[in-house]
């Protein structure tokens, strides 16, 4: 078996709001990829850091394994920046190694759309992120949540729950986007777009 002992590890972030409230909203699927992965590897109670739940999980795929990092931001999603930064400076993380996972508005219900940097795309958390970081060499992988229907305002309808139609199809996305951040670990960021980019990936 090949150890990433002494390589680089790889850090995982997943953004969304804290407390109840907020657990089952649109802007909170960043958050429910992170459980998801939690679930998959079987990582433990993780414990609190940079204002954060923090997870350092070994992943073992194909005879290899990845030391990864997954990182819940408690700031809320205008400050994830804050907790990333400190992530970075406290562990020397280097851009290439942070994954964001986020919900995107411009994208249909479910669909999945890696990239690897770029602007936050009127995103705030990743936006604080990308400020806090200096870069914008951040890979995201972005699952969508579909637009806010008129006239309701964008910043309510991100706060607001999946309908019942909706959530069939967010519940196989999540563990979808689960598969692509673990394809990520062991493939990288361009075949993960080639995977699951493509209009038609959504079932």
């Amino acid at each position: 078996m090949v150890s990433d002992e002494g390589q680089s590890a790889r850090y995982v972030v997943g953004l969304g709001n804290p407390t109840r409230p907020y657990e089952r909203t649109r802007h909170n699927v960043g958050f429910r990829v992170l459980a998801a992965l939690r679930r998959r590897w079987q990582a433990g109670p993780g414990r609190s850091a940079f204002s954060s739940r923090l997870d350092d999980v070994r992943v073992q795929r194909a005879g290899q394994v990845r030391r990864v990092f997954l990182l819940e931001p408690h700031t809320y999603m205008n400050r994830s920046g804050q907790a990333v930064r400190e992530l970075a400076a406290f562990y020397k993380a280097q851009p290439s190694q942070i994954l964001v996972v986020l919900d995107d508005l411009a994208l249909e219900v479910g669909r999945l759309r890696m990239r690897p940097d770029g602007s936050a795309g009127g995103h705030n958390g990743l936006a604080d992120i990308l400020a806090a970081m200096g870069t914008c060499e951040l890979a995201r992988l972005r699952i969508g949540i579909a637009q806010a229907p008129p006239p309701m305002d964008a910043a309510d309808y991100v706060l607001s729950a999946f309908t019942p139609a909706e959530e069939e199809l967010m519940g196989p996305a999540v563990e979808r986007a689960a598969q692509a951040v673990e394809d990520w670990l062991f493939l990288g960021t361009a075949k993960v777009m080639e995977k699951y980019n493509a209009k038609g990936q959504e079932s």
